[in-house]
């Protein structure tokens, strides 16, 4: 199945863009009155019979459609964004893919880039749900400071498990897949390149986040950050 995306439906007509178009046409080579398949990035997968086959902006009928309505897990990224922008980007995408619900970028004291591209973020996430079939686009929000973002609890909840890994060997850190379970909506704090600060780690735990170890090996901020939430989607199968 070929996914396409809009958030531009009125009257039940989906109205694609440029971009969208002419994948639409000139690659999958679809025409007047063929199905198509459209998600609105909302849980919903809408099977369309296409009326304009036009590279400059195709539309398309709804007949009917497949609602998400499932009260799966869901796990809530935030993670400060790598030096390298290819990587940030590389770690949106893999995330996207594996089904994390929204992204927060975050400003930590070790951070070394704050400027992001986020259109171009958002691109990438809307790439990476449509070639993973799944029907829900991340939000994807921020850079914000660590602790103002701390002290607003936006992103996290008591009835969540709030995860924070962090390198400090002499501190005590639970295994992460310990710290995980089924059913249950997790944050995962992510830190840069040069970690969390102690100060910022004694903020989270204030803030009731535990601490958590992925093993002896030391990772980069992308990979832990797409490792976590793979360790997440293998405790939740469904999410």
């Amino acid at each position: 199945m070929q996914l396409f995306y809009t958030n531009n439906i009125h009257n039940q007509i989906c109205h694609l863009d440029a971009e969208e178009s002419k994948h639409a046409v000139r690659v999958m080579r679809l025409r007047t009155n063929e199905p198509i398949f459209i998600t609105d990035g909302m849980g919903n997968l809408h099977h369309c019979r296409l009326l304009t086959a036009d590279e400059r902006g195709c539309t398309a009928q709804i007949e009917h459609t497949d609602a998400d309505k499932s009260k799966h897990a869901k796990m809530h990224l935030a993670v400060a964004p790598t030096k390298n922008p290819a990587r940030t980007e590389w770690l949106v995408e893999k995330a996207v893919e594996l089904g994390v619900a929204s992204i927060t970028l975050l400003h930590c004291e070790h951070s070394e880039r704050m400027f992001i591209k986020a259109a171009r973020l958002e691109k990438i996430a809307i790439s990476a749900m449509k070639q993973s079939l799944h029907t829900w686009l991340p939000t994807i929000t921020g850079p914000v400071n660590m602790t103002d973002w701390l002290r607003q609890g936006e992103g996290f909840a008591p009835t969540t498990i709030n995860l924070i890994a962090h390198c400090d060997v002499n501190s005590p850190r639970t295994n992460l897949i310990d710290a995980l379970k089924p059913n249950c909506d997790v944050t995962m704090l992510i830190g840069p390149e040069g970690d969390f600060s102690p100060t910022e780690v004694s903020a989270a735990i204030d803030h009731k986040f535990t601490p958590v170890s992925f093993g002896n090996s030391r990772l980069r901020t992308e990979t832990a950050a797409v490792f976590a939430a793979a360790a997440f989607l293998f405790t939740n199968p469904n999410a």
